[in-house]
């Protein structure tokens, strides 16, 4: 009995040995999974790094890109596209002005009732209609022939005191965000159409003269007056209310800005130089490039597997198109090579683009003790239960350091632009505010990456300058912005109230 006794202990200690062994071993690997977890947030975090001297570098890159794409035509990665809007609203506009809003599968016909400095906008109304799949894909005509209809059925709906004067035509302002080729203030050649549309016998046409063609056969008496895109609509918005107003940056799902340039400073302009002596540049910012960027092994991933590689750089790292591609790519990796999720790869983290920017925001701003709003988004979109407080951290601290480099860079790129306008530093007796004009919902709904940019621009310019320098909210450029602009460069000069 005596053995048998021994030799139990002695098989019951070898069975503690190998299970504390394997626990042990278990351990090692988890420490080391983890350590190898913490080595790539510190990659990360290192080739993001944004010190002020790197975007000074940048903002020195922005304003030289700058001059090269005003001096010549392909000068630049920069377009510095002449928009041909010299008249920027005052604030004294009257009368009643339209709108169409056309930049996706939806558009809108707005109407807006302007009262002069002591109204301002004193009525707005508007209408969204949807483009049926077959539309986006057929003729010239069949599509602009649906959105003259739906336009002459809403001006068919103006109510008491919501007329034009006597004698006198409608007047709208087309925001149209698609690549076009301006040759006028109110006329432009498609280049190509994006976001689902694909109608060839469009391209390379006049836009404006499609529409009054097609209002034409609909036997509606309405102009053209303004072609502009959504950040010059933002622009002439954000002037309308404050005449300080000297730049727009959108930051959205995609990027860019648009700025008030001496018309003597565009070297490129053929032109006779308008009576303004200033003209709206459309910059077309998401296409900057400089070898001071902080691009990381995601960023060029991405670029690589995009639909348009080596183009749109900058909009590739500051925009709510693809920061939450960003991070999903960091927690790809971190899941392959440290099992970060455990022994094998999420397969819904394995689809581009499955998180995105909304979702990474929430979990950015998840202030909750145990971290829930990220367990809950992890579970929801990417099917990853059972997560640790401790995986949680790192998450939102991914989060924390592509949302910090886009908003960043997002400032250097402003500084880029009061640089050109020599508004980046105090001169004597001079309080001039420079304002910039912003909107987009990753500005507007994003406050970690809106709060970071603005913090950022106080940090670059210093606190003396940055007294004068204003970023304001400017909603509905594509909108209220066109019409505006319909009625800046309205036919009649003195545009009485109606």
């Amino acid at each position: 009995m005596g053995k048998v006794a021994v030799g139990a202990a002695v098989v019951c200690a070898a069975a503690l040995c190998a299970a504390t062994a394997l626990v042990a071993r278990h351990r090692m690997q988890s420490s080391g999974k983890w350590a190898r977890t913490m080595a790539i947030l510190k990659e990360l975090e290192e080739t993001c790094g944004t010190p002020i001297g790197k975007l000074k570098q940048i903002a020195d890159a922005m304003t030289v890109e700058m001059h090269a794409g005003l001096a010549s035509e392909g000068g630049s990665k920069l377009k510095m596209l002449i928009s041909f809007v010299d008249n920027l609203p005052t604030g004294d506009e009257k009368g009643l002005f339209y709108a169409l809003d056309l930049g996706g599968t939806n558009f809108r016909v707005l109407r807006v009732l302007l009262g002069g400095k002591e109204g301002h906008v004193v009525k707005q109304e508007f209408k969204e209609v949807s483009i049926p799949q077959d539309l986006m894909t057929g003729t010239s005509q069949g599509l602009f022939d649906f959105i003259a209809t739906a336009l002459a059925e809403f001006v068919s709906t103006e109510g008491e005191g919501l007329h034009v004067s006597s004698g006198r035509q409608r007047e709208l302002g087309f925001t149209f965000s698609f690549p076009v080729r301006q040759t006028s203030i109110a006329s432009g050649n498609l280049i190509k159409w994006t976001k689902g549309f694909s109608i060839e016998d469009a391209v390379e046409q006049d836009v404006v003269g499609e529409l009054t063609k097609a209002m034409e056969r609909m036997g509606l008496d309405m102009r053209v007056s303004a072609l502009v895109n959504d950040t010059i609509g933002t622009l002439a918005g954000g002037r309308y209310h404050n005449q300080d107003v000297i730049a727009a940056v959108i930051l959205g799902t995609g990027t860019n800005a648009a700025y008030v340039e001496r018309a003597n400073a565009i070297p490129k302009w053929q032109g006779l130089l308008p009576k303004s002596g200033e003209m709206v540049i459309n910059m077309e910012w998401g296409n900057f490039r400089s070898s001071h960027l902080p691009l990381t092994e995601y960023d060029q991933a991405l670029d690589v597997e995009s639909k348009n590689p080596g183009e749109q750089i900058f909009e590739k790292v500051i925009s709510g198109m693809y920061l939450g591609e960003i991070v999903r790519r960091v927690l790809y990796r971190m899941a392959e090579e440290a099992s970060f999720f455990g022994d094998t790869v999420p397969p819904k983290l394995n689809i581009p683009y499955i998180l995105r920017t909304p979702e990474m925001s929430a979990m950015h701003h998840d202030t909750s003790s145990d971290l829930k709003v990220v367990g809950n988004k992890l579970k929801d979109i990417l099917e990853i239960t059972n997560t640790s407080l401790k995986m949680r951290k790192v998450i939102v601290e991914v989060c924390d350091i592509v949302a910090t480099r886009g908003a960043r860079l997002s400032a250097a790129g402003i500084v880029g632009i009061l640089k050109k306008l020599g508004r980046d530093t105090v001169r004597a007796r001079n309080t001039q505010k420079s304002v910039i004009a912003l909107d987009g919902g990753l500005f507007e709904h994003y406050k970690k990456f809106s709060g970071c940019m603005e913090s950022t621009l106080k940090e670059l310019l210093g606190e003396e300058v940055a007294e004068n320098i204003i970023v304001e909210h400017s909603n509905d450029g594509s909108g209220i912005g066109a019409s505006l602009l319909a009625a800046s460069h309205s036919q009649y000069h003195e545009v009485e109230e109606p």
